[in-house]
């Protein structure tokens, strides 16, 4: 199935796999990707069946991809050859994309990441406000990413290592 638009229906709940960069992506890189993703997405199939996907790249560092699991559910292979991609990516321009160790909040209005030591000492030493949002990568299906993938500090997992 070709991909015609990375836009994603919003009243569905797709299952959404995120990846977050430890920076913002070039120019360059964001073209890239984004036309890895439409050519990966557009054949992407569990068992034979197409899977119906989409993707959008959100605020220039993370990678939010959609898998409409009412019409075909995806599968373990299928979930594995998403993998290689976004690692195929990932060493190509050293984006953090699987380091699970690190925060990203928001700062007066920028994408900032830290490692999770380091988000958490600047927090106790009170270098980062409580003031901030921070965002949220275990958001599992598109309705709980839509309302929580960004939370205000007191509401979000940070505020529990603070």
């Amino acid at each position: 199935m070709k991909i015609e638009s990375s836009e994603v229906i919003e009243t569905n709940d797709y299952r959404v796999i995120t990846y977050p960069a430890s920076r913002s992506f070039t120019a360059k890189e964001a073209k890239d990707i984004t036309e890895r993703l439409y050519d990966f997405l557009g054949g992407w199939q569990a068992h034979g069946k197409d899977l119906s996907a989409s993707f959008k790249i959100e605020r220039n560092q993370f990678i939010i991809i959609c898998v409409d699991e009412e019409k075909e559910m995806a599968s373990g292979c299928s979930i594995d050859a998403l993998g290689k991609l976004i690692h195929a990516i990932d060493d190509e321009y050293q984006l953090g994309l699987f380091d699970r160790m690190k925060a990203c909040y928001l700062e007066e209005g920028e994408v900032k990441t830290l490692q999770l030591k380091d988000f958490r000492s600047k927090l106790k030493s009170g270098e980062i406000s409580r003031d901030i949002e921070v965002f949220d990568f275990s958001k599992n299906t598109y309705l709980d990413f839509l309302s929580n993938f960004l939370r205000p500090f007191s509401e979000s997992w940070a505020r529990d290592i603070a």
